[in-house]
């Protein structure tokens, strides 16, 4: 049971009062999702590092975030927009701008569409025409093609819906170089196979929540052992790809041996879990929580490493 169970998303409490220019302000800031952008940029610019082989234009840097930002933004605005029922029904986002009435349907909606479409003059105009393709395609794959079709339907929902988090190395790359190389399209599948593995553990962690929206992650309607079984295998398929571009030309000693050793971390963790669930291990000793806060730690690191490389070569 939870708070809001009593009153349809987007309706103020009665408890709520008149809503505050302040609480208001923070409101439309949470609709962007902004955790999940810290993410987005740090792929992002450390890839304009590896293009640009040393340190890329600051101004064009900068263009590339607030670009980014505003485009990942409005793609959460809408998220919020279409999900705003199922997440009445969820704890974890029980809290949402619309779901307490914050921010209205309508507003959110408006301020979706003014985000998108001013993230694509933004990049158009101040980074480049491709830079502009690639976060729109984003954006419309986020909202239509996960959120829209694929997040309430299958269990691989956010295997394929997870392409959407991996353009923005596209769009890092394509800034500076105004071109998509292999070396960008490598790191695009290390965060392609990144996602599942990433996100499966806190779907593991939060199985009611979905079971009570409706919604068919992995974890709701496979066991334990299958899901970190499938964790396993694309941990290992991740870690194999993060090690090709040292082969293919693009990177060095530093980057190579910063991979190899986070990967072994990574396998290690994933492993761990898999031998918990298959002992049949539940609540909080199955500790899945510990895979998921360690994959934002890989994926930092090993980002971080992608950013410091070309000033070792």
């Amino acid at each position: 049971m939870t708070a809001v169970e009593s009153r349809p998303a987007g309706v103020l409490s009665e408890t709520s009062g008149h809503r505050p220019f302040g609480a208001r302000a923070m409101a439309f800031v949470a609709l962007t999702k902004p955790r999940i952008i810290e993410l987005l940029l740090m792929t992002t610019v450390p890839v304009m590092f590896l293009a640009a082989q040393g340190v890329p234009d600051l101004w064009l840097v900068l263009a590339t975030c607030v670009g980014g930002y505003l485009s990942a933004g409005g793609a959460g605005a809408y998220n919020m927009y279409i999900d705003r029922d199922i997440d009445a029904l969820m704890e974890r986002t029980a809290q949402r701008p619309l779901v307490t009435g914050m921010v209205s349907p309508k507003e959110c909606l408006a301020f979706a569409t003014a985000l998108t479409a001013g993230s694509t003059v933004w990049f158009w105009f101040l980074v480049n025409p491709l830079s502009a393709m690639l976060a729109l395609g984003a954006n419309a794959f986020y909202v239509v093609i996960y959120t829209m079709l694929l997040k309430r339907r299958t269990a691989q929902n956010i295997v394929w819906g997870g392409i959407a988090g991996c353009l923005p190395v596209l769009i890092g790359w394509s800034a500076v170089t105004n071109t998509v190389s292999w070396a960008s399209l490598v790191l695009f599948l290390v965060m392609f196979f990144w996602t599942p593995p990433h996100y499966w553990p806190l779907s593991m962690k939060v199985k009611g929540d979905y079971e009570r929206a409706g919604v068919p992650m992995l974890p709701v309607i496979a066991g334990n052992k299958a899901v970190a079984r499938q964790i396993v295998l694309y941990s290992w398929v991740m870690v194999a790809v993060s090690l090709t571009l040292q082969p293919l030309g693009y990177t060095g000693w530093f980057y190579t041996i910063v991979a190899a050793v986070l990967g072994g971390m990574w396998l290690k963790e994933a492993h761990a879990l898999q031998g918990r669930a298959n002992a049949e291990i539940t609540g909080a000793k199955l500790k899945e929580m510990r895979l998921f806060h360690w994959s934002i730690t890989y994926v930092s690191l090993l980002f971080a490493a992608v950013a410091v490389d070309p000033f070792l070569r």
